[in-house]
């Protein structure tokens, strides 16, 4: 007999948004981070986050039926996974992204369908050009956006660290470091390593911050400079996480041969992003994070492993291999 059709999954995809704003709310209010001091009741919680008596209950359950709560005789306490990765004050939170995703980009996806038409974002710098100046020039926006690309690499970082062989290696830079995740997940894992940031001045205070917290600020150096202007530090391994998707074809090709110019025969480069499966019928994460370039920059895309192998071949890298990391990441290395 053929199998019932239902419109199950079109509901569901349909109205995620609803779940997904559950989610960002809570993480907004820091739920995750209370509960991780201990379980709480509904009173409690209510009184605590000043919720609605109307409210707090259907939210609070809502988030135990999603599983990143769980309730037992009235008490409230978090899942694992929310326990591990959504307080606060534990080394493996990862809520920045979604943060920023509840302050910016929910708010922006409302207008895909304008963005789709036009093939113009829809971010904020439709009425401000100047925004993103303006954030880099505000030392606590900064931090906030920075902390939003710890949550977004910090795991594949340390993927990175386990799936590369770094045994050829001395050292590496990541272009675009941000706070440093990917730099103190690597010299964390593989002692011999030394590695460095490459990135805006206005990062290097953020940068230096995150790696003396970890007890690496011998080992990783801030080295400042753009990407597009200035000469790229030599060094073994370089590495880009989040930044081929937010360019055109052209500066997309321009960075990759900046790569290959500062890398030694036998170096590697190793570009991560949310990547498309060949196919373009598997990796939603990558298809979404294309669409999400689309609504944040004026030419950026996400693509596919064998686009990003290619231009890693027409650069001149003589062997690339596709690995997969964290999520919706995936990782192109390519050796000189």
């Amino acid at each position: 007999m053929s199998e019932a059709v239902t419109a199950d999954r079109i509901f569901e995809t349909g109205l995620g948004f609803m779940a997904s704003k559950v989610l960002l709310s809570a993480v907004e209010i820091g739920l995750f981070t209370e509960l991780a001091k201990g379980p709480a009741d509904l009173g409690t919680i209510a009184r605590k986050f000043d919720l609605h008596q109307r409210s707090a209950a259907d939210f609070l359950d809502a988030l135990v039926t999603l599983k990143f709560l769980q309730r037992d005789r009235g008490v409230y306490r978090n899942s694992a996974e929310a326990d591990r990765f959504l307080d606060k004050a534990k080394p493996d939170y990862m809520g920045g992204i979604f943060e920023m995703a509840n302050a910016r980009l929910y708010a922006f996806w409302g207008s895909l369908t304008d963005a789709l038409r036009t093939g113009l974002k829809q971010n904020e710098t439709k009425d401000d050009p100047e925004i993103f100046q303006k954030m880099y020039a505000d030392p606590e926006r900064l931090k906030g956006f920075l902390k939003a690309m710890t949550g977004l690499s910090k795991h594949s970082g340390r993927a990175i660290a386990q799936k590369f062989d770094w045994r050829p290696y001395k050292s590496f830079v990541d272009v675009g470091a941000a706070e440093g995740a990917v730099p103190v997940e690597l010299a964390l894992a593989h002692k011999h390593l030394t590695g460095g940031g490459f990135d805006l001045p206005q990062v290097q205070p953020v940068f230096e911050k995150y790696v003396r917290e970890h007890g690496l600020a011998e080992r990783i150096t801030f080295q400042v400079g753009d990407m597009f202007k200035d000469k790229w530090p030599k060094t073994d391994v370089i590495i880009m996480g989040h930044i081929l998707h937010d360019w055109g074809m052209e500066r997309k090709r321009l960075l990759l041969s900046r790569a290959y110019d500062a890398l030694p025969k036998d170096g590697a480069v190793i570009v991560y992003d949310c990547m498309i499966d060949d196919e373009r019928s598997q990796h939603l994460g990558g298809l979404l994070m294309s669409l999400n370039m689309l609504i944040e920059t004026d030419d950026g895309f996400d693509y596919t492993f064998g686009q990003c192998r290619q231009w890693m071949r027409e650069t001149g890298f003589r062997e690339t291999r596709v690995e997969h990391l964290a999520g919706a990441d995936w990782m192109v290395v390519g050796i000189k």
